[in-house]
């Protein structure tokens, strides 16, 4: 049976016109004339010009990159990058790495646990060992990518395929050391990355020489440890003590603020894809040192990303900068490109 246009409702077939689902009100009687391009304005009248010579450009030739050249060395790369935007800013911050370490400030690398999971630990001890990074910062997952690749030579499980089979996170090996080192750290009052670092470097693991806290540990660097409680495969063990974790973390919450304290006057932090946990912890770090009354004049502050985030910004960029001479850098790109560009960059600048 055939209903009529009055009882079929707006949803009915065929009812989709505009005139039925826009009041009538809402369309103007006449729509106004478009005019063709060029009647609008009958003659162009300028009152003056300006010679180029006498205008004020932001690109010269000599910020233009240099023709690419088989066979040529990293230094000439370098220096033929293009001196605009983020090439020219990279230099600039390289520049200011090299101030830094000859005044012999803290240079504090924050990291996420990607930044391992991609491969660069030997480019952090590099760094480490040259004095580029004086300090290391990371969340609960970095210790675990780095206790794995000293311990087996290997890390970053397939989530999907072992959550499917119900033994996503049960890595023996993993829950048992790091549970156990944990419990020792807060017994002994030590923070997570010195414990870490202590018992790696002690161990007999195959690959111990690519942890980032063992040579931490050995060159007397701090490197803390900032855990959330539950977002670890850690907390998924029976022998992890929560408790021990928050008293060994907050250890090196108390560390890492001691370094923010150092960076007046030509310290460097670097935050390299946490989006939330390192800058709200360095944040906290800051602020304790601001209510002493210390200052954070001409530091640099540098994020390192694949995207724009709203915290790395505010909180490692913005706010900390906002004294004397200080300055902020954010550099988007991927980290196992952008680390290891950074790096030989600082290599070559010591020759």
């Amino acid at each position: 049976m055939e209903l009529d246009d009055e009882k079929e409702g707006p949803c009915r077939s065929g009812s989709h016109r505009l005139e039925t689902l826009m009041p009538k009100h809402s369309f103007p009687a006449k729509m106004p004339e478009i005019l063709p391009f060029g009647r609008g304005v009958s003659k162009i009248k300028p009152r003056k010009f300006i010679s180029i010579k006498d205008r004020q450009s932001k690109v010269h030739l000599e910020f233009l990159g240099s023709a690419p050249r088989a066979g040529v060395s990293f230094d000439n790369f370098w220096k033929g990058l293009p001196s605009i935007l983020a090439a020219g800013q990279l230099k600039e911050f390289v520049d200011r790495l090299r101030q830094s370490r000859d005044k012999g400030k803290p240079i504090v690398a924050m990291f996420g646990a990607h930044v391992i999971k991609t491969g660069l630990s030997r480019y952090l001890i590099s760094l480490m060992e040259k004095g580029w990074v004086t300090a290391l910062a990371t969340n609960g997952a970095g210790v675990i990518h780095d206790f794995e690749l000293a311990y087996a030579g290997e890390t970053s499980e397939d989530v999907a395929a072992q959550l499917k089979k119900g033994i996503f996170g049960f890595t023996k090996e993993t829950g048992e050391h790091l549970n156990r080192w944990a419990k020792e750290a807060a017994l002994k009052g030590r923070g997570i990355g010195e414990a870490v670092g202590a018992r790696i470097s002690k161990s007999q693991f195959p690959n111990k020489a690519l942890s980032l806290f063992a040579r931490a540990y050995e060159l007397n660097l701090a490197a803390t440890v900032h855990v959330a409680i539950g977002t670890d495969i850690i907390y998924q063990h029976p022998n992890c003590d929560g408790g021990a974790w928050g008293k060994a973390s907050y250890q090196d919450f108390l560390r890492l603020t001691e370094v923010v304290g150092c960076l007046d006057e030509g310290g460097v932090v670097m935050n390299w894809g946490s989006n939330v946990l390192m800058p709200e912890v360095f944040l906290k770090a800051l602020a304790i040192n601001k209510n002493l009354g210390r200052s954070f004049r001409n530091i640099t502050a540098a994020n390192f990303d694949m995207i724009y985030h709203y915290r790395p910004r505010v909180n490692v960029l913005e706010r900390p900068t906002q004294e004397r001479g200080s300055k902020a850098f954010n550099f988007i790109g991927h980290h196992e490109i952008m680390l290891p560009l950074l790096a030989q960059a600082l290599m070559e600048s010591e020759s």
